[in-house]
């Protein structure tokens, strides 16, 4: 199937691993000129290493999403492979957990920070690129979080909540522009991000990390019907296939890649 992505330009912040990477290599099998960005250089060397990808077809450029100046830098070295068409905002953290009247304002500035404020940074910076592409495609990760908060999650539920409303509202701003805008979002994803929490859960409960991934499944995410963490490929197909032709119809939607985590349909 022809899904219509040679040699559109994409930038996915978080591109170094999980998700993000996921999707650089499906959109690079698709013909796509990709742009992987996070904080390490190192990192996204390493990770732009273990693409397939003919050369020029893939760029890797640091930037931490949360320092105005570095997503400055970032637009010129992108405006020197050429203008956006896509833009995928992959890039997040879990930030601070635990009893609300335990997180301080720190913990929440940091959450929203790098889950909201970094989104919308690099969104408005290349916001022109996007609705003047003729092929403006605008994905944000969000999380079942979004309308399923967990009570030891809340500075996460609540920028993931701002995510999706904010993708709603730039899909009514700038649809008369051809600019699709749409959120996916995923649950329980095998990434950095929650092998992080696994370990941690192994620790406390003292088993392997495998154990503890079944007694998370089992004690906090019982809606899961499949009963297994997802695959990041399986998250990123659903983001490919939105930034293609394929999906030259849909904007304003949330597309859940969740095991049916969430419990209603709604």
């Amino acid at each position: 199937m022809d899904l219509g992505l040679t040699d559109r330009i994409a930038v996915i912040t978080g591109g170094d691993s999980g998700i993000g990477h996921a999707t650089a290599r499906l959109l690079l099998a698709e013909g796509a000129r990709v742009i992987i960005t996070d904080r390490d250089q190192r990192e996204l060397d390493q990770a732009a290493a273990a693409l397939p990808a003919a050369e020029g077809q893939l760029s890797a450029f640091a930037a931490d999403i949360t320092d105005p100046a570095q997503v400055t830098r970032l637009r010129d070295q992108v405006r020197n492979v050429g203008p956006v068409d896509i833009l995928i905002n992959s890039a997040g953290i879990t930030g601070a957990t635990g009893d609300f009247a335990e997180i301080d304002d720190a913990g929440w500035r940091e959450a929203l920070e790098n889950d909201l404020i970094g989104p919308v940074r690099i969104t408005r910076t290349f916001l022109d690129d996007l609705r003047e592409s003729g092929h403006g495609r605008l994905i944000f990760l969000t999380s079942e979080n979004a309308v399923q908060p967990y009570p030891e999650e809340l500075p996460y539920d609540a920028a993931k909540a701002a995510v999706l409303a904010l993708s709603k509202g730039l899909s009514k701003a700038y649809g008369s522009d051809g600019l699709l805008v749409n959120c996916v979002s995923p649950a329980f994803i095998s990434t950095p991000m929650t092998d992080a929490m696994m370990e941690q859960r192994a620790d406390e409960l003292g088993v392997g990390v495998d154990d503890a991934v079944q007694n998370f499944l089992a004690e906090k995410r019982p809606t899961m019907e499949l009963g297994r963490r997802g695959e990041p490929e399986e998250v990123a197909a659903v983001i490919v296939f939105l930034c293609s032709d394929r999906a030259s119809f849909v904007t304003g939607s949330n597309y859940r890649v969740d095991s049916g985590s969430v419990a209603t349909i709604n």
